[in-house]
């Protein structure tokens, strides 16, 4: 290959060079309260371990491993990453993820279970076994975090066209991911230097010494990542694998299978390795870091900045010139460099195999190259890598800043366990408590966020089809469905959406099926509406546009309007349609009802927004505060909405006899709208087993009058102790794209997990 054409090329398209594939795989172990390993079994929510795409378990029963799909950036990566890490928190019961790659608590003689499979699957509980006996079930305990990473398609079409590589996809390929093996093994010890975060063990802990075959306590130097030093995650021998070209690469392995030195690639616990996916004939598709210890101060477990910078290193890696070979010699130079940075990380002063160099002098000038050829090709151009790049620099002028080296400073000064411990337990109570996020995806309206947590803990597959519309693709081995916004689905058909989108149908089909509704008339001009207003005068009413959703254009206006309140109400409904609603005002509580296949799984009571006087706050400062909550937003993408301050509200504080300037009395409540829809900055309090079964079984016949799957209607209800009489409740509106997260997270009461149920009323 000519290096100098490659590199021309590559600079030339070097905006390609950030892009990509990128993937996570993280184990963590499950504990007890008290920090000692969890027994019991992998929990079965999460179904089968063999076949679940996200969440199965490592090599114990007891550690569980979670994957990420090929994300395109490395945000989103993380993002997943911590939702998995959510997922799993909240379907352990009080058990804890422990939050180092360092086994907890273990007894003497402890009993460490080996993943339990069946079936099809049998074989992988057979391997588990030979590596318990080969290097111990502790070290086999370990636990850590692989980043994958492939370069992007549209970088390999070029370097194809260009001829630099070869003249086929798979030299290209084989061209491109060994160059960047060879150089990423030379430098790998940087990346432990600068992100190893196992610097000491559990006192008790002894592994099986790989030399020897004794145990022996889990010390090593001045250590900085045991995990990957020679006591941690390594093969019984040092193996010499040529990674000149794939020819010599599958020899070398295949020579080593044949001298039962090793059962197949996957038995080689290399600190980065080619990935052959079948769709690429044979060609390596992807690599493999495999050095990344686990984060004990974040709650993911993945440090985003060790990820970012071993992102940087691997296009370093392909940038940097090269001889286009790694002989022995270099492979152990750069093992012998690795067990420095692991062993003797904490030691900034000491120095390399490859050099006669102190550790931060050989760090520096490989970080300050990697600075200057990174600029040079413009991929330092995004402010984010850019400031990685400016924190590493940072790093190796203050070594004593390394996370490495203040987590070893916290473990001293509280203690192994507690440490630990109490991080488990912040991070479980943060997972819980902020369970509604789909991290790396909060653009998205929170009641998709949830469908696509539950469809991961279900093991569905998902694609996001478009992201500001919340379309997205739901599929597994047997089926695929499209759902928008959540609730919009194949299960209804359109005409059914189309009735309920159009209230003045919704009434006279509700009507014909003998289910009260308000009575009224609908007007097509401000002025018709006017016509009528002595009509209404001085009787409680209710102004809406005809086709409306989350309660936008309505207003009830009850007492104490008079006709320029009625004119304004009029303008504020015709600005959503062309047609408007004035109908009776029907007294009573409204409440939400969702349905979901003829049942119905979910109640709320919806309370307007209000706020609660302090007797020195005016409304409109009491209303700014009440929105300080986090749980409160814009969008639907929080489980509740921010009170607003628009026409509206004012016209309702008007007929009360204030304005946003007022200062109610300490206690006293003012209600801002009359409406009660969530979107508009109301509370939602869940009543689906305090309500009289005669009104659930109204709503699912309003449901199957409609023909409809899934809706959420509203329903007033005088007495909901009372059974439903013609005179004492009425169906107000029924929704063709309802909401779940207010059932999931409402301001009072159960989470109904319809999130879930609507997963399995796809056929998931």
């Amino acid at each position: 290959m000519n290096t100098q054409d490659f590199c021309f090329i590559l600079k030339q398209n070097s905006h390609l060079l950030r892009e990509g594939c990128f993937g996570l795989e993280k184990e963590n172990v499950r504990v007890n309260q008290d920090g000692t390993l969890a027994l019991t079994p992998h929990p079965a929510v999460f179904g089968d371990k063999g076949k679940h795409p996200y969440i199965t378990t490592d090599f114990s029963e007891s550690q569980v491993e979670m994957i990420t799909p090929p994300l395109p950036s490395v945000g989103e990566a993380l993002g997943f990453m911590e939702t998995l890490h959510d997922v799993v928190t909240e379907n352990i019961g009080d058990e804890l993820l422990w939050p180092q790659s360092l086994p907890p608590v273990l007894k003497e003689n402890q009993e460490i279970p080996i993943a339990h499979y069946s079936g099809e699957f049998k074989d992988k509980e057979y391997y588990r076994q030979k590596l318990a006996g080969t290097y111990g079930k502790e070290r086999q305990l370990i636990s850590g975090i692989h980043f994958n990473f492939s370069f992007s398609e549209k970088l390999m079409d070029v370097l194809l066209k260009s001829g630099v590589c070869g003249s086929s996809m798979e030299e290209v390929r084989e061209t491109v991911y060994f160059r960047v093996v060879r150089n990423f093994l030379k430098y790998r010890w940087l990346f432990i230097w600068l992100y190893g975060e196992s610097p000491l063990a559990e006192e008790t802990l002894n592994v099986i010494s790989l030399k020897t075959g004794e145990k022996q306590p889990m010390k090593c130097g001045v250590s900085l990542s045991l995990r990957t030093s020679p006591l941690g995650y390594r093969n019984r021998e040092e193996f010499f694998i040529d990674y000149s070209s794939l020819e010599a690469y599958n020899m070398s392995i295949d020579k080593l299978i044949r001298e039962n030195r090793i059962d197949g690639p996957h038995e080689l616990y290399l600190p980065v390795r080619i990935k052959f996916l079948e769709k690429d004939n044979g060609s390596p598709s992807y690599i493999e870091v495999r050095i990344v210890d686990l984060d004990p101060f974040t709650k993911s477990g993945v440090c985003a900045s060790a990820i970012y910078f071993s992102h940087l290193l691997l296009v370093y890696s392909l940038l940097k010139e090269e001889n286009g070979s790694l002989t022995e010699e270099e492979l152990q130079r750069a093992t012998c460099n690795q067990d420095m940075a692991s062993c003797y990380g904490r030691d900034e002063k000491k120095e390399l195999k490859c050099c006669s160099t102190t550790v931060q002098q050989k760090a520096t000038s490989i970080l300050e190259d990697m600075e200057r050829i990174l600029s040079e090709y413009g991929v330092l151009d995004n402010e984010t890598y850019r400031q990685e790049m400016q924190h590493n620099l940072y790093l190796v002028q203050n070594p004593e800043k390394r996370i490495g080296m203040v987590l070893y400073e916290n473990i001293n000064r509280v203690g192994f366990v507690p440490f630990h411990l109490e991080k488990a337990r912040q991070y479980r109570e943060a997972s819980i408590s902020g369970g509604y996020r789909f991290h790396g995806l909060e653009d998205m309206e929170m009641s998709t966020q949830l469908l696509l947590k539950a469809a991961i803990l279900k093991g569905v597959g998902f694609e996001i089809l478009d992201r500001k519309e919340n379309f997205i693709r739901l599929f597994d081995g047997k089926k695929e469905e499209y759902v928008m916004q959540a609730t919009k689905t194949s299960l209804d058909s359109y005409v059914s959406v189309l009735m309920m989108e159009n209230k003045v149908v919704t009434k006279k089909v509700l009507e014909r099926a003998g289910i009260s509704v308000p009575g009224g008339y609908e007007y097509t001009s401000p002025e018709a509406g006017m016509a009528d207003y002595r009509m209404y005068a001085g009787k409680p009413v209710v102004i809406k546009p005809k086709s409306t959703n989350f309660g936008l254009g309505i207003t009830i206006l009850k007492h104490n309007y008079d006709e320029t309140d009625f004119k304004a109400a009029l303008q504020i409904a015709f600005e959503h349609d062309n047609t408007v609603l004035i109908e009776k005002f029907i007294p009573g509580r409204e409440f939400r009802i969702f349905i979901i296949n003829d049942e119905v799984v979910g109640i709320l009571h919806r309370v307007p927004a209000n706020v609660t006087g302090d007797g020195v706050l005016n409304i409109g400062q009491l209303i700014d505060r009440k929105n300080e909550d986090p749980l409160r937003g814009k969008g639907y993408r929080t489980p509740l909405e921010k009170i607003r301050k628009g026409r509206e509200e004012e016209m309702f504080l008007k007929q009360q006899g204030m304005d946003f300037n007022t200062v109610p009395k300490e206690g006293e409540v003012v209600y801002l709208r009359e409406n009660s829809n969530i979107s508009t900055g109301g509370d939602s309090i869940d009543f689906t087993d305090d309500i009289d079964d005669s009104y659930k079984a109204i709503a699912v016949e309003a449901a199957k009058a409609l023909n409809v799957k899934i809706t959420g209607l509203d329903m007033m209800i005088q007495d909901i102790h009372a059974p439903a009489t013609p005179d004492n409740y009425a169906i107000i509106e029924m929704n063709f794209n309802p909401a779940i997260h207010i059932h999931c997270y409402p301001f009072k009461g159960k989470n109904r997990h319809l999130n879930h149920k609507m997963i399995r009323a796809l056929g998931f």
